[in-house]
């Protein structure tokens, strides 16, 4: 396609000014995408913020969210109706799948009922926002970000350029706009994470037919257009809307549109109207947080897609707060450059050091979509683990992002509510040691400091706030503790400790400084959790 003769400067003015990771994209990057889309149906916001990297670089994480530390997410979606785990849209046309079997059982053969038909017995009929928000809020969430649509490509939103959306079909509700309105009722951030970029190949197999067994050869519904639809419940919609498959298939689904390990490759019609979607979603809701779940940026390097997407979110979050940025926008696997424009997000995994700037890691205390037989086993993530995860992400300038399952009808189990509810009792004591802190000069000590997995008492980690650090020991010490990195020796500290105190218990510590280590005797009291114990340490 033709590319507009105004866009060559910008975009080579980026690229003279810094490497932009292309030469550590997976893939061959060209000087400029080969897709640019149309903005003529949702125009870039005016402002500070053009679609290049060089002007996105400007961007500064605003405090709020450096200080929040903690959020919590509903990756909740269609694919939750069967609570049969994530990637069910997907798993469902790859026959031998556990979702493929179940999918059998419970709906009948994918040539007859596909994954539309899931979202129209999707119901979340006991969808109540606000009850699960308030929860999360008195459990220590700061911000709360809402699924907005995931790679079945189902907006769930009022949405102007998916026609497959839920207030037409499934719940028949605006279920962005019902999120948006309980957090910001109960004061917090909302955020909306989008997925659905990858739609294109992510939904390949449902071109597919059964190799095997009495359906072999027989199509799945991937491949129907609207004239299939005739006498249907989806009469009058097109299903290539919803799986987007008129097109080959790839060798296999590859993340960041490499179509030299076996990726198929969007066209532009499908990059403008994901460009109009996720427009549409900025401008209808103001998302305070925005998470891109791709490499870098949505249709990077294909398309300038992502590049336009920022720019207008950025510009669009600024006119709101009265010229200055409140938004935050996060991607995945960025370098050095890339991480001067956007929040690095890192799924299910951590960062080893002290960053220099704000990051994230998100992650689930289960699968990402609800999967029943993790209830039924009791096989989630613990309160414990959560916490001892939070306090090891803010000791390395991160914070955390928390999904809790939610199941088919809007609701969570009783093992998530009592997770949830025992995170709030920790936070009620130890919060001050979270919120509104900072890294120390180290992140911590401790026999687990290169595991992602830290379980004893002798596991530290700091945080520090004006002239007071924070050791939170990742267990309730039985024996005294030896702090190395507080020992006269270290010099680390920039003052004298002027006292020591246990968050929780007004009893006093008792504490000597060696030139070795700083030693801190037991609590005399258990403490109400044993997730992490915190000592307060006051400087002069």
């Amino acid at each position: 396609m033709k590319i507009s003769k105004s866009l060559i400067p910008a975009f080579c003015a980026a690229l003279a000014a810094s490497p932009l990771g292309l030469a550590q994209s997976p893939s061959p990057t060209p000087a400029i995408p080969r897709i640019i889309v149309d903005t003529s149906a949702e125009p870039i916001a005016p402002g500070k913020f053009q679609p290049t990297w060089e002007s996105l670089s400007q961007y500064q994480t605003p405090e709020w969210f450096r200080n929040a530390k903690f959020g919590i997410w509903a990756h909740w979606g269609p694919q939750c109706e069967p609570e049969d785990g994530d990637w069910y849209a997907r798993n469902m046309y790859i026959q031998g799948t556990p979702q493929y079997n179940s999918h059998l059982v419970h709906y009948g053969h994918p040539s007859k009922s596909g994954f539309k038909d899931i979202i129209h017995q999707w119901k979340a009929q006991n969808f109540d926002p606000e009850k699960l928000v308030a929860l999360y809020k008195r459990a220590g969430a700061q911000y709360f970000v809402a699924l907005a649509d995931h790679h079945d490509n189902f907006d769930l939103w009022d949405s102007k350029y998916q026609p497959w959306n839920a207030v037409k079909i499934g719940p028949q509700k605006d279920l962005i706009a019902g999120w948006a309105k309980a957090a910001r009722d109960n004061g917090l951030p909302f955020g909306v994470s989008v997925h659905a970029s990858h739609a294109w190949s992510w939904y390949e197999p449902a071109q597919g037919a059964d190799k095997t067994g009495p359906y072999a050869g027989i199509p799945y519904d991937g491949k129907l257009t609207k004239n299939d639809g005739q006498g249907l419940w989806w009469n009058g919609l097109d299903p290539q809307d919803l799986y987007a498959q008129n097109h080959p298939p790839g060798r296999q689904l590859v993340w960041d549109w490499n179509a030299s390990k076996g990726s198929s490759i969007p066209n532009a019609a499908y990059c403008d109207k994901f460009y109009n979607r996720v427009a549409d979603l900025i401008h209808q809701y103001h998302p305070d947080l925005i998470y891109f779940d791709d490499t870098v940026l949505p249709l990077w390097p294909i398309s300038d897609a992502g590049l336009k997407l920022a720019a207008d979110y950025y510009n669009t979050n600024m006119k709101l707060h009265g010229g200055k940025l409140e938004g935050v926008m996060f991607g995945k696997q960025l370098n050095a450059s890339q991480r001067k424009c956007m929040v690095l997000d890192i799924e299910r995994k951590r960062s080893s050091q002290i960053e220099p700037l704000p990051w994230q890691t998100d992650t689930c205390i289960g699968d990402w979509h609800y999967q029943r037989s993790l209830f039924e086993h009791h096989s989630y993530k613990s309160a414990k683990s959560v916490i001892q995860m939070l306090a090891d992400i803010v000791s390395k300038n991160g914070n955390l992002l928390l999904s809790i399952p939610v199941r088919a009808d809007g609701t969570i189990d009783s093992d998530e509510l009592a997770i949830v509810q025992n995170i709030g009792k920790w936070m009620d004591v130890n919060k001050e040691s979270i919120f509104g802190t900072r890294p120390w000069k180290v992140f911590g000590e401790g026999p687990d400091t290169g595991n992602y997995s830290p379980r004893t008492a002798d596991d530290i980690r700091f945080t520090t706030r004006g002239n007071v650090l924070y050791a939170i020991a990742l267990g309730v010490p039985s024996q005294p503790l030896h702090i190395a990195s507080l020992g006269a020796h270290s010099k680390l500290l920039d003052g004298k400790i002027a006292g020591i105190a246990l968050l929780g218990d007004s009893s006093p510590v008792k504490w000597t400084q060696g030139d070795d280590a700083l030693s801190i005797d037991p609590p005399r009291t258990p403490p109400a959790t044993d997730y992490a114990t915190v000592y307060k340490i006051t400087l002069q």
